[in-house]
Order: structure tokens, then C-alpha cells, then sequence
């Protein structure tokens, strides 16, 4: 099977910037959203089978695309977590430390919290935030100190109630370690900032996206923060491959597809895998505005017995 590298489009670690969100160890603000948590969703229909991730790019994309697709069979909603796409972890040269940034796109949709995000939640969809290097040597395994690790989950717990979130995905690719005089990835960096968000945001959803030096560091000084994973999948669109995390199954995705660009063929076959071999989670990229009911409907049927219904 051919495996296709991931293309994500990386505006979003490289767009000007619109504002700086959140500085080290202050409450976050509040913005144009208002501290709102998030709504009791309306009763939806009942679902069987996977749970299915759908990630955004929202400098290209609306969130409400996710929305868009439910079940022939039954009138579910076809995906169960959209994932905004993406802020990313930025790094402060004169204080020498990180800090969580939005560009516009990702601060747009978050200050439209109303319009972009509790529609989905409404549903019953759940909203996470994607955090992303960014090219300036900060990253997830590189914290110098267990208090500047809790600083930076103290800012990821603060977006995630300032804006009413259902939690945080970490992709620790593009931060470009030893970059401004950053240091190379360390053992403890990754498990101090895991145990301090989830410390911080005990239910809430926390993913992994499984690549990238962080990925490989859940042990330290005799913890480990796997099990505080909510989900981790595969990085690899296109491809089949297990997450080295010690999760169960119901909660990994070995099956990655870019909609749009995996063929509906190989798309169909790695949902029928995910079912025969009884993993839980089935994760998409890149879902845009065009009807992609044929290629989405490629692993509905394999995971749900359903084709999709997209509405505009």
C-alpha cells in the first residue's frame, strides 16, 4: 500500500501573525467569546462503530464542514471530533520562554466561538485545538524545567475554558529544536507538561498526534503519561500503522487518510481493517467545503454500514 507522507498545509506555523494569545502563567482572557463553556449537546442519533476524527485547516476551511456530513442510516453524525487546525507553540527570544499563539485564521474562529464551534457541539461534535511548532525551537520535549512545562499547560488549560474547547490535540512536528538557542529534546519535558495539563483538565480530551520527539518520550523518573492520552493515531495519510503508545485499541487510530486524496480505494480498506482488527478511532485530514460525500461515504460504509449525507 502506498504510504502518503503528510501534506498538511503549513500557513498555519507560518501565517503573520494576528495576535499573541495567553502569556506564561496569566489567565487567559476572555476575548469577544466570553468565558462560555461549552453546551449540553441536542440529542442526536445513536451511533455504532468508531469514533471519527476529522482535522481542519482553518486557514483555508470552516469548522463547520464537519457538521455537514451525517448517516444515511439512521441520521448520525458522521464525524464525532474536529480538530481546529492549528495554533501553534511559539517561542519569546527575550524572555527565553513559549507561549501559545493563533495566527488570524485559528484567532478568528476562536473569537466566533457562537457561530464556529458550539454549532458543532450542539451536534454533539467535540472541538479540540491543535497545537503545532512553529520553526523557532520551542516544542513539547524540549522544556528546560518541570515549572516552565506547567506555564505552557497553564495556557493550554486556560484556551481550552476561555474559548469553551472539549480539549488539546499536541503535533510536535516543524518546532525546529536548538533553533534561537533552544535546547534539544529531553526526557522529562513532555511527561511534566502531560501530567500538569491533565492535572489541570481532568475531563477533557488530550490526543496525540504520534510523531515527532515528544511522541517517544511518555517516561520519566518512573511516570508514564500514556495513559492520559484520551486517543493517539497515526501520522501517515494514506497508511496503516499502530501508535507505539500503550493504549487500548478502542482508543487508536492505525488508519490515517487525507480526504480528497486517498483514494476512496485504500480509504475503504483501512476502515474495513480498522473494524476486522477492532481499533477505535479513524482519523481523516483536511476535510474543505466541496461535497466529499463519495469519499467520506468510502469509510461509512466499512465502519457504520451507512453512505454519507452531505448537507450544505
Amino acid at each position: 500500500m502506498l504510504t502518503l507522507v503528510r501534506s498538511r498545509v503549513r500557513t498555519a506555523a507560518l501565517a503573520l501573525s494576528a495576535v499573541v494569545a495567553l502569556a506564561i502563567g496569566a489567565t487567559a482572557t476572555t476575548g469577544t467569546t466570553g468565558a462560555a463553556a461549552a453546551p449540553a449537546p441536542a440529542p442526536v442519533a445513536a451511533k455504532q462503530g468508531p469514533v471519527s476524527v476529522a482535522y481542519v485547516e482553518v486557514n483555508n476551511n470552516s469548522m463547520l464542514n464537519v457538521g455537514k456530513y451525517t448517516l444515511a442510516g439512521g441520521g448520525g453524525n458522521v464525524f464525532d471530533v474536529a480538530v481546529i487546525f492549528a495554533a501553534n507553540i511559539n517561542y519569546d527570544t527575550g524572555t527565553k520562554t513559549a507561549y501559545l499563539h493563533f495566527n488570524e485564521n485559528v484567532q478568528r474562529v476562536l473569537d466566533n466561538a457562537a457561530t464556529q464551534i458550539r454549532p458543532l457541539q450542539q451536534k454533539g461534535i467535540k472541538v479540540l485545538l491543535s497545537v503545532l511548532g512553529n520553526h523557532q525551537g520551542a516544542g513539547f520535549a524540549n522544556f528546560p524545567s518541570q515549572q516552565a512545562a506547567s506555564a505552557f499547560a497553564k495556557q493550554l488549560s486556560d484556551a481550552v475554558a476561555t474559548y469553551g474547547l472539549d480539549g488539546i490535540d499536541f503535533d510536535d512536528e516543524y518546532a525546529q529544536y536548538g533553533t534561537n538557542g533552544t535546547g534539544q529534546p529531553n526526557a522529562s519535558s513532555f511527561v511534566h507538561l502531560m501530567t500538569a495539563l491533565r492535572a489541570n483538565m481532568p475531563d477533557k480530551i488530550i490526543s496525540l498526534y504520534n510523531i515527532g520527539p515528544a511522541a517517544s518520550r511518555l517516561s520519566y523518573g518512573g511516570v508514564d503519561v500514556s495513559s492520559k492520552f484520551d486517543y493517539a493515531w497515526n501520522p501517515y495519510y494514506g497508511s496503516w500503522q499502530v501508535p507505539g503508545i500503550a493504549l487500548p485499541k478502542s482508543k487508536l487510530s492505525p488508519a490515517a487518510v487525507e480526504i480528497g486524496r486517498t483514494s476512496q480505494t485504500t480509504t475503504a480498506d483501512l476502515a474495513r481493517r480498522t473494524v476486522s482488527e477492532a481499533y477505535g478511532v479513524f482519523l481523516t485530514y483536511n476535510l474543505d467545503g466541496s461535497n466529499r460525500s463519495a469519499d467520506v461515504s468510502a469509510f461509512t460504509r466499512q465502519l457504520y454500514g451507512s453512505d454519507a449525507v452531505y448537507t450544505p
